[in-house]
C-alpha cells in the first residue's frame, strides 16, 4: 500500500507548484491531497495501537514498574489532549498546511527518538515529541479535507478518513504482534520514520496554501499553560498515587495543584475574549452530556486496551503475534458497525442508540472483569467484540447530536473539544487502569509490582484486573444515565445561527 502510494503522489505533484490554490480543487488534484492526509492519520492511528500491544514487552525489556512504564502512553494522550486545541487555534492563524506537514515531520523524527530510546525517560520523552506531530495532524487535517471537497463530496471523503483510522487501530495490533514476536518492539517505532519524512515532502507541496484568518484578539497562551499544567499535574497524582512506594504527601500535592489550576484555567477562559475553551457552549445540556459521554465513554474502552494485553501476556502466555490478533476483534468490530450506526442515528437520533451503545460497552466490561485463568482465545475476542459494537453503536450518534445542533461558527470549536473530550477519556482510562490494579495487586500481594508477576500471583492479577475493570463499568454507567437524559428533541440540522428544538 505504501508503495503504492510512493507511485501515485509524485506522478499527481507537479498539479501543486503553485504556491496558493483554490480552496475547491479539481477531482484531478483533489485526491493526491486526500492520499496525504490519510496516510498522517493511519500512521499515527497504526503507531498507537501497536504501542498498546508493545508495553508488556517495554517493560520486560527496562525492567520497569506498571506506574512508570504507563507514562508511554499516558504522556502521548496528555500532549495530545493538553495541544490540540492549540494546534487547530495556530492552523487558523498561520495556515493549516504549514501544522500538518510540520506534523508528519515531527511525528517522523519521534518515532526515530523512540526507536533509539535507551532508558524508559528517554522513551517517554520521545513520545512526548511525537505525540507533538499527531497533535498537529489530528487538528488540521479533518479541516483540510473540509477546505478541499466540495459539499457533496464532504461526507464520503471524511468517511474514507474514517476508514483510514480503523484501517490503523485495525492493523496496529496485528502487525505490532508479528514484528515483536520476530524482531524488538523498537521496529514498531522505526517502520513509520520514512513514510513520515516522505509525505512530508509531499503535504509540502501537495496542500494548498490556505489563507489565514484575521484575528481581533491576541493568542490564548495563558489557557494553552494552564490546561496543559493541569492535566500534568492530575496525571502525576494518579500516577504516583498507583506507584508501590507512594507518597501521600506528593499525591496530595500534585492533587491540589492539578485542581487549583484547573480552576484558575476555567477563571481565564470566562475572561478571554478569544478562549482557548468557548465555556459558554456547556450551558446547554446536550453539548454537556455529548461531551461528557464522549470522555466516560472512551475511558472504560483504554482501561480494557490497557490491561488486557498484560493479561493475555502474564496469565495466559500467549505469543506477542496472538496477543495482536486477540486485541484486533475491538477495531474491527467497530469498523463493521459504525457505518450502520451513524446510517440510523439520521433517522431515530442519539439518545437511544448513544445510551445503547455505552450500556452494551459495560455489558462487555462485565464479561471481560469475570475472566477465569484458563479462558480461550477466542472468549476473550467475543468478549472485546461486544465492547467494539457498543462503542461503534454510541461514537457516531453522540457526535452528530453535538456537530449537528451547534451554530455554524462553533462547529469548528465543538470538533476539536469532541477530539479533546475523546483524547482525555483515554487518558483518564490509562490512568485510571494503572492506579485500582497497582493499588489492588499491591494489596494482594503484599507491595508487588507487576513487573515482579509470577504464577504463583495469578489469583491477585484477575482480582486487581477484576476491580479495575468493575470501576470502569461504574463510570460507563454513570454515561448510559447522562446519555439518556441528554434530552430527546428532534434533530434538525442548525442552520442561521440557530439551535434545534431552541435547545440553549
Amino acid at each position: 500500500m505504501a508503495l503504492l502510494i510512493f507511485l501515485l503522489v509524485p506522478l499527481t505533484g507537479r498539479y501543486f507548484m503553485t504556491s496558493s490554490l483554490p480552496p475547491q480543487l479539481s477531482g484531478q488534484r483533489r485526491w493526491p491531497l486526500f492520499i496525504v492526509v490519510a496516510v498522517g492519520v493511519f500512521m499515527s492511528t497504526l503507531d498507537s495501537s501497536m504501542v498498546n500491544i508493545a508495553l508488556p514487552f517495554i517493560m520486560r525489556d527496562f525492567g520497569s514498574h506498571l506506574h512508570t512504564t504507563e507514562w508511554v502512553v499516558l504522556i502521548y494522550l496528555l500532549t495530545i489532549t493538553a495541544t490540540l486545541l492549540l494546534w487547530g487555534h495556530l492552523g487558523d492563524r498561520i495556515g493549516k498546511n504549514k501544522i500538518y506537514s510540520g506534523g508528519l515531520f515531527l511525528f517522523a523524527l519521534g518515532s526515530l527518538a523512540c526507536a533509539m530510546a535507551g532508558t524508559l525517560a528517554a522513551l517517554i520523552v520521545s513520545r512526548c515529541g511525537q505525540a507533538l506531530g499527531a497533535a498537529m495532524m489530528m487538528s488540521t487535517g479533518p479541516a483540510i479535507i473540509k477546505q478541499t471537497f466540495p459539499a457533496n463530496q464532504l461526507g464520503r471523503s471524511l468517511g474514507l478518513i474514517g476508514i483510514a483510522v480503523s484501517l490503523g487501530l485495525m492493523t496496529g495490533p496485528a502487525l505490532g504482534g508479528i514484528i515483536m514476536e520476530f524482531y524488538s518492539w523498537r521496529v514498531i517505532f522505526l517502520i513509520t520514520v520514512p513514510v513520515g519524512l516522505v509525505f512530508c515532502l509531499f503535504a509540502r507541496v501537495i496542500i494548498p496554501v490556505t489563507p489565514r484568518q484575521k484575528v481581533s484578539h491576541r493568542f490564548d497562551w495563558a489557557g494553552v499553560l494552564l490546561w496543559g499544567l493541569a492535566l500534568l499535574f492530575l496525571s502525576l497524582a494518579i500516577s504516583q498515587a498507583s506507584a508501590a512506594d507512594r507518597s501521600g504527601f506528593r499525591v496530595i500535592l500534585f492533587l491540589v495543584a492539578g485542581l487549583l489550576t484547573l480552576l484558575f484555567f476555567v477563571k481565564v477562559e470566562a475572561g478571554s475574549g478569544s478562549p482557548l475553551l468557548p465555556l459558554h457552549l456547556f450551558s446547554r445540556r446536550f453539548f454537556n452530556a455529548a461531551v461528557t459521554c464522549a470522555v466516560l465513554s472512551f475511558m472504560i474502552l483504554f482501561v480494557v486496551i490497557m490491561l488486557t494485553p498484560f493479561y493475555l501476556d502474564r496469565v495466559l502466555a500467549l505469543s506477542s503475534s496472538r496477543i495482536g490478533l486477540v486485541m484486533m476483534s475491538i477495531p474491527l468490530a467497530v469498523m463493521v458497525v459504525a457505518p450502520a450506526a451513524g446510517r440510523l442515528s439520521d433517522r431515530i437520533g442519539a439518545r437511544l442508540l448513544s445510551t445503547g451503545g455505552l450500556a452494551l460497552s459495560c455489558l462487555g466490561l462485565l464479561f471481560l472483569a469475570n475472566l477465569p485463568a484458563d479462558v480461550q482465545p477466542w472468549q476473550i475476542a467475543v468478549r472485546l467484540a461486544l465492547m467494539g459494537c457498543g462503542q461503534a453503536m454510541f461514537l457516531a450518534p453522540n457526535s452528530a447530536s453535538l456537530l449537528g445542533r451547534v451554530e455554524r461558527q462553533y462547529a469548528g470549536a465543538a470538533a476539536a473539544l469532541l477530539a479533546t473530550a475523546r483524547n482525555l477519556g483515554m487518558l483518564l482510562g490509562i490512568a485510571q487502569a494503572g492506579l485500582v490494579f497497582s493499588l489492588v495487586f499491591s494489596h494482594a500481594t503484599h507491595g508487588l509490582d507487576m513487573k515482579d508477576f509470577s504464577a504463583a500471583n495469578t489469583d491477585s492479577f484477575l482480582l486487581a484486573m477484576s476491580t479495575a475493570f468493575h470501576v470502569a463499568a461504574a463510570f460507563g454507567l454513570l454515561g448510559v444515565n447522562i446519555s439518556w437524559w441528554r434530552g430527546a428533541a428532534p434533530f434538525v440540522a442548525a442552520a442561521d445561527g440557530e439551535l434545534a428544538s431552541g435547545e440553549r
